[in-house]
């Protein structure tokens, strides 16, 4: 019945009405009995298939049959192409869905497809041969890094996706990065080899010189661009070639390499398994002593199951990564790329976690993604790392020390969900109810259960000597969010509107932590801050199609830093009587340039301090400074890499924290004002590929607009260009480049760190801002 139902439910048959009403008047009895899964969103062409849901399909897999991974790489290397085959090998989807035609499942979103790039993050759970895949496609634009920061954070296991014909590029460096924060094991993919330029070695020679990785050669492929038709399996010594007449690439076959056949291919597979072999053994102690005291004599006779286990532990202690190669557009690969993943990648319980045993079963969970949706409000993604999770149930948030309930328990299917009626440790789920709960949020079953384990985890940090406060150790890392970098002002089409759009603001920021929206206290405009140009025009976008709101952007600004170059002493009195309560405040401070760069100030106490006062009065105090370092003298920007030392404080009895908080911030403000001030302004890592035939007039545009070359690297028959840009230089760059080089060339951005402006550039742009110029 429920297979019936599957089927009735993604059908793109037309049926008349009356046939329709007979079949839900009896899958209405049905669901009273069986609570079977339901479907939930909309159907488009790529839907899962009757294929894809056995009668098991649902039950809850062993921990060690789970894989928790992530699809990550530079901007265009085939992530979401790659994820789509992926889908339609394991059965998920019907059809082959593609990028151009802004059919892909993981790209719903109306931007995606139109643009043909990945901005949100993605979830898909499917099967492969027994294994749960709960499989997250990332984007790969610089604007949109947190996404990526955000589901590595959850994730066991990554997939690197390369382009063949470039090797490593701008963006697969930062998002190696991420991974070697969050210390997630990885295997490497490099796709478009069949495209022209294509080189398997460059690839891996890339990989290991600018990864710092070790490559494990799993794979070799049986031609290169054109004439790029299969690969080598290295470990069991046979071919994959694909039927060129298979349309959907699900007809190939495997076959041993022999000697008569294929001498060539055959000789360079065992050289490459004999120096696999030694690499692997170099690094994994346990195979190192096999292969010494049963294969020492002939590396051929060694088990194939015997290699791939220790390429497991290999890859699990991140000493290497394996090597795959295919061709995701042209259907080629990807099979064994999914047989790797379940193979090589690990399980959740193979993944150390500090925290787990605190809790001893019980529920422990981290709150990754926000997504609002009009029918049924904030849906929560969420991590369990132990216990289980069931609708109904209430939760505790210990970030926001309060108590929610998960109204219900979706499985995410990209933009469709499926209800559950519970979810174990390891997996990956949708929460629906949870009205509170940000990203990064920690959530155990109750408040008791996060006293019982505060009291475990203090236990263990009094054996390793730690000083961490409990809830310090109860909550799971968050994500780093960074500073954005552009703003600019927003509008509503009428002041009626202003409601709507703040309640806009407050869902977007809420989904995405990387947008921050203030207030400025000059004008009351409300100010848009983001990642980058493409990052606020799709947020404008999501506000006009979701929101259904006509909001008008003011001119695209840099977000520039100020901070200060000498020492100064500052104080100030605040005697204010309000009612029949008098507040007096006597402040005297020193603002300074700090050492090391800080964006935070860095606040001191004088010894004169007294204890009892700075008890009392530090919270504001504090406040006061932090508050005048918002807006800089110069351009009313932030301050930054300043200390701030307090001398002596005297507070009348009675006077409120409000009045401590506001002489502090005055005085502060004072102290910045009689400093030397020098405006910070954003520097960008720019990389630029271009043809040798189009280096010269790009290097003399970046002249221009004060770049600094740092090298300028070959990269097969093109040229890349590394260095520094400032930010202010580089806004419309995408169009410029693309007359400059009739197209060809593509460039990649990265905010590298806040430099001083010279002295020209820095009155030149303060007369911009006062209108004098």
């Amino acid at each position: 019945m429920l297979t019936n139902l599957w089927i009735f439910a993604v059908s793109h048959q037309k049926m008349p009405s009356m046939h329709i009403h007979n079949i839900c008047c009896c899958i209405k009895a049905s669901l009273k009995r069986s609570k079977p899964w339901i479907l939930l969103g909309r159907n488009y062409s790529s839907l899962p298939g009757t294929n894809y849901i056995p009668n098991n399909a649902f039950s809850l897999p062993f921990l060690n049959r789970i894989r928790n991974i992530g699809i990550m790489a530079h901007i265009d290397a085939g992530k979401t192409t790659t994820t789509e085959r992926i889908l339609y090998y394991s059965g998920y989807t019907r059809s082959l869905g593609d990028v151009d035609d802004g059919d892909t499942v993981t790209d719903f979103m109306a931007q995606e497809r139109e643009r043909g790039i990945t901005i949100q993050s993605a979830a898909v759970t499917f099967d492969w041969k027994g294994y749960r895949v709960n499989l997250i496609d990332t984007p790969g634009h610089v604007d949109f890094t947190l996404e990526v920061e955000r589901c590595l954070r959850v994730l066991d296991g990554a997939v690197a996706v390369f382009d063949a014909s470039a090797g490593v590029e701008a963006q697969t460096l930062t998002v190696w990065r991420q991974a070697d924060k969050h210390k997630i094991p990885r295997i490497c993919f490099l796709n478009k080899m069949d495209k022209t330029g294509a080189s398997f070695l460059y690839a891996v020679e890339s990989i290991r010189e600018k990864l710092k990785a070790k490559p494990l050669l799993l794979q070799l492929p049986i031609g290169e661009a054109k004439t790029f038709k299969g690969i080598v399996d290295v470990v069991s010594k046979e071919k994959l070639l694909w039927n060129p007449n298979s349309e959907d690439g699900k007809d190939f076959e495997r076959k041993p390499l022999l000697e008569m056949s294929d001498p060539e291919l055959l000789k360079k597979t065992l050289e490459a398994r004999n120096s696999l072999i030694e690499q692997v053994a170099d690094l994994d102690d346990e195979f190192a002593a096999l292969v010494l005291e049963e294969f020492s004599e002939n590396f051929d006779l060694l088990p194939a199951e015997k290699l791939q286990a220790a390429i497991h532990r290999v890859t699990l202690a991140q000493t290497a990564v394996p090597v795959l190669c295919g061709s995701a557009l042209r259907n080629k690969g990807v099979q064994p790329l999914l047989d790797a993943i379940t193979m090589y990648l690990p399980s959740p319980e193979e993944r150390e976690y500090e925290f787990l045993p605190w809790y001893k079963g019980d529920l422990c969970a981290l709150a990754f993604k926000v997504l609002h949706d009009r029918q049924r409000g904030p849906l929560v993604f969420i991590r369990i790392y132990s216990g289980t999770l069931k609708p109904q149930l209430a939760i505790h948030n210990v970030n926001g020390n309060c108590t929610e309930r998960v109204s219900r328990l979706l499985l995410p299917f990209a933009d469709q969900h499926v209800e559950i009626p519970s979810l174990t440790a390891g997996n990956i789920a949708l929460t629906v109810g949870l009205k509170h709960t940000a990203t990064g949020d920690t959530i155990v079953s109750s408040k008791s259960s996060a006293l019982a384990a505060a009291r475990q985890a203090r236990k263990e940090g009094e054996k390793k000597h730690r000083q961490n406060s409990d809830a310090d150790r109860l909550l799971l890392a968050g994500v780093e969010i960074p500073e954005p970098v552009f703003f600019c002002t927003i509008e509503p089409p009428s002041v009626a509107k202003q409601p709507d759009l703040d309640h806009a603001l407050k869902c977007l920021q809420r989904e995405d932590p990387s947008l921050k929206v203030k207030l400025d206290p000059d004008s009351g405009q409300t100010i848009l801050c983001g990642m980058g140009e493409l990052h606020i025009e799709i947020i404008h976008d999501r506000i006009k199609r979701e929101y259904g709101l006509e909001t008008y952007l003011g001119p695209l600004q840099v977000a520039y830093r100020e901070t200060i170059l000498n020492s100064v002493h500052a104080t100030d009195t605040l005697d204010r009587t309000l009612g029949d309560k008098r507040h007096l405040v006597a402040v005297e401070l020193e603002a300074r340039p700090t050492d090391a760069p800080s964006v935070e100030p860095v606040i001191e106490y004088a010894e004169s301090i007294s204890e009892d006062l700075l008890k009392a009065s530090q919270e504001a105090i504090e406040s006061g400074i932090h508050s005048a370092c918002l807006q800089g003298p110069l351009l009313g920007s932030p301050v930054q890499d300043v200390a701030v030392t307090l001398y002596s404080l005297t507070v009348h009895p009675g006077t409120s924290t409000t009045m401590i908080s506001a002489c502090v911030s005055r005085c502060v403000q004072k102290a910045l004002k009689k400093a030397d001030k020098q405006v910070l302004e954003p520097l960008m890592n720019l990389e630029v590929t271009v043809t040798r035939d189009h280096l010269s007039p790009v290097l003399a545009d970046l002249a221009q607009r004060r770049g600094n070359i740092q090298e300028i690297q070959t990269r097969q028959d093109n040229r890349v260009v590394i260095g520094f840009v400032p930010l202010a230089e580089i806004m419309g760059y995408s169009t410029v480049l693309r007359t400059l080089t009739s197209g060809s060339a593509t460039f990649a951005l990265e905010l590298s760190s806040y430099q001083a402006m010279s002295p020209q550039d820095q009155s030149m742009l303060l007369s911009q801002r006062s209108g004098s110029a």
